[in-house]
């Protein structure tokens, strides 16, 4: 019972009371048109200054005839030039375990005897591959010189930065456990 009358008193009385809510908010707002119009009557601040731009001095280069700094001197060019050096073999078919960097190999262990020993190493996926003298191994055309019980002893052709190539030694240790 209580409910049917709320729901017919609440449809009647909802207009009277956004009509009352309404005639609330109309208030005198002559005093704020009043302000507003105050503040806009008044003069701008005045703006800061520019600041002075500093004056440079210019400068003429006359080292035009003189060598360019950034190129390697024309004795030097013909000195670091040389083609007799090691180069690696383009023409050489690549092997496997030149696909991993040195470092992500790992021996681990050797076959056969003094003589004849072949070296096992271990890629990355945990896959283990026979090597001996004459692999490559290694992405910079690392080739096995000497195939030791401790480890392994390579020969990396490295670029030396003037367009040659130069040896340098590295070793893969046998891996302890």
């Amino acid at each position: 019972m209580f409910r049917s009358a709320l729901r017919m008193l609440v449809p009647r009385a909802l207009p009277m009371m956004v009509l009352l809510v309404l005639a609330g908010c109309q208030s005198d707002m002559r005093d704020l048109e009043n302000y507003v119009a105050d503040v806009k009557g008044r003069p701008a601040p005045p703006l800061d200054p520019l600041p002075v731009m500093k004056q440079f001095e210019s400068f003429v280069y006359n080292a035009r005839e003189l060598r360019d700094p950034f190129a390697l001197p024309q004795e030097k060019d013909a000195e670091l030039a040389r083609v007799d050096g090691p180069r690696p073999d383009p023409e050489r078919r690549k092997e496997l375990l030149e696909s991993f960097p040195l470092d992500g190999l790992d021996m681990v262990g050797t076959l056969g005897d003094s003589s004849v020993l072949i070296a096992l190493v271990m890629d990355p996926s945990k896959v283990i591959h026979r090597v001996q003298v004459g692999n490559y191994l290694g992405q910079s055309d690392g080739r096995i010189v000497e195939v030791r019980e401790d480890g392994l002893e390579i020969v990396e052709l490295v670029p030396d930065g003037n367009g040659n190539w130069m040896e340098r030694p590295a070793r893969l240790a046998l891996e302890n456990e």
